[in-house]
C-alpha cells in the first residue's frame, strides 16, 4: 500500500517532466538544464497557459527542440528567448515584460477600475445635490388647477 502511494506522488511530482520525451533530452545535463529554465517560461501556443515544457502538443515539441538546438549551436539563454520572440511575439513569454505594449495591458486595469471608481463616486455626489422636488401643489396652483378641470 505504502510501495503505491509513493509511486503515484513520484508519477504526480513528474507530471510537467512527462512532457519532454526522452529523444529531445541533450547529452550535457548544463546545457539540458538551461533548455528546461528557457522553457519553462516559454508559453505553450495551443495550450495558451501552460508553459512548453508541460505541453504535450506537437507545436510545444518543436519548440522545445528549437530551444535546444540553438543552445547547441551556441546561443545564450536570451539569444534564445530573443530569437523565438522574434519569431512568435512577445505572446509566447509566459511572463513579459512591462515595457512598451504591453505596459498598457499592465495599466489598463487599475486605470479602468480608477475611471470606473471615479464615474460612479461622480454619480453618487451629484444625486445627493438635486433638489428635492415640491411636496405638493401651492393653493395658487390648486385653484387654477380646479379651474382647468372645470372647464374640460
Amino acid at each position: 500500500m505504502i510501495r503505491a502511494l509513493l509511486l503515484s506522488l513520484a508519477l504526480l511530482a513528474a507530471g510537467p517532466a512527462l512532457a519532454v520525451q526522452p529523444d529531445e533530452i541533450l547529452d550535457d545535463p548544463v546545457l539540458e538544464e538551461r533548455a528546461r529554465d528557457i522553457s519553462a517560461g516559454l508559453r505553450c501556443l495551443v495550450c495558451r497557459n501552460e508553459s512548453i515544457d508541460e505541453s504535450n502538443a506537437d507545436l510545444a515539441r518543436d519548440l522545445r527542440l528549437l530551444v535546444r538546438e540553438r543552445l547547441v549551436a551556441g546561443d545564450s539563454d536570451a539569444e534564445v528567448i530573443d530569437f523565438v520572440v522574434a519569431r512568435y511575439g512577445e505572446y509566447v513569454l509566459l511572463s513579459p515584460p512591462a515595457t512598451g505594449s504591453t505596459l498598457l495591458l499592465w495599466w489598463a486595469g487599475p486605470i479602468m477600475l480608477l475611471l470606473a471608481g471615479g464615474i460612479g463616486a461622480a454619480y453618487i455626489r451629484s444625486r445627493r445635490s438635486a433638489p428635492e422636488p415640491a411636496a405638493g401643489l401651492s393653493p395658487d396652483e390648486e385653484a387654477r388647477l380646479k379651474d382647468l378641470l372645470k372647464d374640460g
